[in-house]
């Protein structure tokens, strides 16, 4: 395994450079010069995706200090690089438990079950929703990542004329000197812009400044084989410095007009795809309607049917009433005739005796009583019929709104049929001198004076970032916390960021910054 600051060169056999010796050999590739942006300098998606990965490796390792809140947010935003936008229905609990996603620093200071730390994060991943592109979650993860104080950063100990250990650290923007047990906050900074000549005998490596008044700075290597690294780190970054501060070559322009070709065509197919979503997710919202409505025509019709149930039943009551009553008509009938017939009997009978008058008299009264009974049931029952009659007729005329809602229900309507195209839219070991010149230009003015991090830039980031710290404060273990927690949460409080702290240390003449470097 090549140790972090190792490299392979690509001109000599690989067992015959500084590698562990097993078997099998293990390699990693990775990026040896970090961009200054990468919004501006990482052009293809491939490379893209390659950094990414080992920017998001080298945070998850502690290899890059990266605060907690920091972290989380950064988690999300790998998820959504990972999985898309999030979807309730499809990402339910324990989705993330095989994605590694936190650094285990961050996990052990804080109180959290892995179901907590995966709300949290799942909480921020539901606001990056939208993102049209998986390559926009991963650029706005180094977005965020290029402001850590130690992105980019390639650490070597080494020691001044005094002997003091320190940390020289080498990246896109230039030298930076650190004290042994801080590699946050550098003391002393040198611009590539002011540097002319690097070179290095033995384990002695020294810089030329510009500024001819100054002396040379000077630092020692525990071996040669690390100033052959410093070297070959100082002449690439510089390299790039410069050549990033003149106009891009034919082969970068074609490049970026490449990828901006192929951004815009990928943005046009991910923005046609959301129209389709878009146009699904209504069509399956008109599905639902639909059958809401079925559903609703369903139990109307059911109860429909019940009412024609109990108007049948109301009919056939009512035909057997009317049967009750003509009966009782038809008796009725037959007492007046026989009372008729007893009266004109008694008419007859004038001649009659007292007793048999009597007895024929006292008859008359029972039928003409009898009839009464039965001519006030009639009249009862004719009462209940004409009241059953009127029942009928409203029974009938719900019967007929019955058969005209199961018409309705049996008949969708035009504008409750869903189709599948509605809203459619177009949518080397050497021991002697080796010494290089590096090229200079007067009128390069040192990026760090106007650069700013991204938070301070972004109310949003800067909102959400504080946001989660608050979060993350109620669940801390301080007992848990590392040096370099202590070392950030000071730079916090003192209102210092990276490049805060790059201008401060690049103040005064470089002869000053050399003297303060050899009193270290």
């Amino acid at each position: 395994m090549l140790k972090k600051e190792d490299s392979l060169d690509e001109d000599d056999l690989v067992m015959s450079q500084d590698v562990k010796k097993e078997n099998p050999l293990q390699f990693k590739f990775r990026a040896k010069f970090y961009p200054e942006d990468v919004a501006e300098e990482l052009i293809q998606d491939i490379t893209l995706r390659l950094f990414y990965l080992q920017v998001k490796n080298s945070i998850l390792s502690d290899e890059i200090y990266c605060p907690p809140e920091t972290s989380v947010l950064l988690a999300s935003y790998a998820v959504q690089a990972r999985h898309g936008d999030f979807m309730k229905a499809t990402h339910n609990s324990g989705f993330l438990a095989n994605d590694r996603l936190l650094p285990q620093r961050v996990m052990d200071q804080h109180k959290m079950s892995r179901d907590e730390w995966e709300q949290s994060i799942t909480t921020w991943w539901n606001e990056h929703k939208g993102m049209l592109r998986l390559e926009d979650a991963m650029m706005e993860y180094l977005r965020i990542a290029q402001d850590l104080e130690m992105y980019g950063v390639n650490y070597f100990e080494i020691r001044n004329k005094k002997g003091t250990e320190l940390w020289l650290g080498v990246d896109a923007l230039g030298l930076n000197i650190y004290e042994k047990d801080d590699k946050l906050t550098p003391k002393i900074g040198f611009p590539w812009s002011e540097i002319r000549n690097i070179s290095f005998n033995d384990r002695k490596f020294i810089i030329k400044p510009i500024d001819k008044k100054a002396p040379d700075f000077v630092f020692f290597a525990p071996r040669v084989r690390i100033n052959k690294r410093i070297l070959a780190l100082c002449m690439g970054n510089h390299e790039l410095y410069m050549r990033r501060r003149k106009p891009d070559t034919i082969d970068v322009q074609q490049m970026k007009a490449q990828a901006r070709e192929e951004k815009i065509a990928k943005q046009q197919q991910r923005e046609k795809l959301q129209l389709e979503i878009a146009a699904r997710e209504r069509a399956e919202k008109k599905q639902q309607e639909y059958e809401e409505r079925l559903r609703t025509m369903q139990e109307e019709m059911e109860k429909r049917q019940q009412d024609l149930a109990e108007a049948q039943d109301m009919i056939r009551r009512l035909e057997e009433q009317l049967k009750q009553l003509q009966a009782a008509k038809e008796e009725l009938e037959a007492r007046q005739n026989e009372l008729q017939s007893m009266m004109e009997r008694l008419e007859e009978s004038k001649n009659m005796e007292a007793a048999e008058r009597a007895k024929l008299e006292e008859e008359i009264r029972t039928k003409q009583e009898e009839v009464m009974r039965i001519q006030t049931e009639v009249e009862q029952k004719d009462e209940e019929t004409r009241r059953l009659q009127e029942e009928v007729e409203e029974a009938r005329r719900k019967q007929d709104e019955v058969k005209q809602a199961l018409l309705a229900a049996t008949t969708t309507p035009q504008h409750h049929h869903v189709q599948e195209n509605e809203h459619d839219e177009d949518d080397e070991v050497v021991n002697g001198d080796v010494s290089r010149d590096l090229a200079t230009d007067d009128n390069i003015i040192d990026p760090v004076e106007e650069r700013r991090t991204l938070a301070e830039r972004n109310e949003r980031l800067h909102d959400q970032l504080k946001a989660l710290k608050q979060d993350l404060a109620q669940s801390r273990d301080e007992t848990k916390e590392t040096a370099m927690d202590k070392i950030h949460r000071e730079n916090v409080r003192q209102g210092r960021d990276k490049y805060k702290t790059l201008r401060e240390i690049r103040k005064g003449n470089t002869k000053r910054r050399v003297d303060q470097f050899e009193n270290m």
